[in-house]
Formats: structure tokens, C-alpha cells, sequence
């Protein structure tokens, strides 16, 4: 079922989410299903329980290709519960960014170059993978979903923000 997806100012998005407690079970499957069918419909890389409303540790992502970002590289389709971040160095790179939950937007964000992400399958299989790059940005993007973050809370430079069909009017076809 598609389900709606919050936008920045609702007060649900700034709320810290809560471990899943049962991994497998039929009520992660569904929720599973909910955000598939969302995310699809939306033409998104990636989206965190929290933006339809629950506030469950739980993140997809994955594309081949997004005509949101034309650019990027295809990312493994994943969905992740109860998902743990870990950087690996230092070294941070600053990237365009949009959201669904802040429709029409995009701005630079600095991101952990290479990290690993760990966490469960829908099934309760441990998976631990170690990612850059536009993947890394993707992840982390979810996850901070996932502590009431979004990504303006993030930019250092707000003169790199800005309306998608301005900033990029050659892509704004594609665009949310």
C-alpha cells in the first residue's frame, strides 16, 4: 500500500525511532511492503519508517537507476533493520542531496566518505557491508531518519540549497 509521505515541519520527522523488537515477523513484513510500494511510487533512492509514521528503526534503499539522480551509480537493493553506522576514517565529502520528505529541494551536505553499515534482513540475517561513495551518502541520508534528522540540519552552506527546477532546470522532468 502507498502510503503518504511526511514533510519537513511535521513534528513526527524530529522524533527519535525505536529499535525493532522481532525480526522476522508479519508486522515488519508489511511494514516492509508499505515503504516498497511508496518508495516506488515516489521515484526514491531510499526511505526510513519514520517518513510515513513509524517510528521503527527500519530503512530501504537501492536503485538501479533514479532519474532523481541520473548521475549516480546503482546501489544493492537493501532493507535494513535496527541498522548501525560506523565511519571509517575520517575523510568527508560534500554532495548534492534531496529527500521526499522535503519535496522540490536539494542542498550540499558533507557526508562520512566510506563507512559500514550493520544491521538485520527481513529475514533476521546479519548484514554487514562496507560502502562509499554515493552509497555511503544514501545510508547515512536514511539513517539520520532515523534520530530526526534531516538533511538542511546537516548543510554548512545554506547559499547551496535550493529549488530543484533552479538549481537544475535540465533534470526538473525527473524531479519530486
Amino acid at each position: 500500500m502507498i502510503r503518504e509521505i511526511l514533510r519537513m515541519g511535521d513534528p513526527r520527522l524530529w522524533q527519535s525511532s525505536r529499535p525493532v523488537g522481532r525480526v522476522p515477523s508479519q508486522e515488519l513484513d508489511a511494514l516492509l511492503a508499505d515503504m516498497r510500494d511508496t518508495m516506488r511510487a515516489a521515484n526514491g533512492a531510499g526511505l526510513a519508517a519514520p517518513q510515513i509514521g513509524v517510528p521503527l528503526r527500519v530503512v530501504i534503499f537501492g536503485m538501479d537507476f533514479n532519474p532523481r539522480y541520473p548521475d549516480a551509480p546503482p546501489i544493492p537493493w537493501t532493507e535494513l533493520v535496527n541498522p548501525v553506522l560506523t565511519p571509517l576514517g575520517d575523510e568527508v565529502e560534500e554532495g548534492w542531496e534531496g529527500c521526499l520528505s522535503v519535496p522540490g529541494l536539494r542542498g550540499v551536505v558533507p557526508r562520512y566518505a566510506r563507512l559500514r553499515y550493520e544491521g538485520f534482513d527481513p529475514q533476521g540475517q546479519r548484514i554487514s557491508r562496507e560502502v562509499d561513495g554515493f552509497h555511503a551518502r544514501v545510508v547515512q541520508h536514511e539513517c539520520d531518519h532515523l534520530d530526526g534528522i534531516l538533511y538542511p540540519m546537516r548543510m554548512r552552506d545554506f547559499a547551496r540549497f535550493g529549488y530543484t527546477d533552479v538549481l537544475f532546470p535540465d533534470m526538473a522532468a525527473g524531479e519530486e
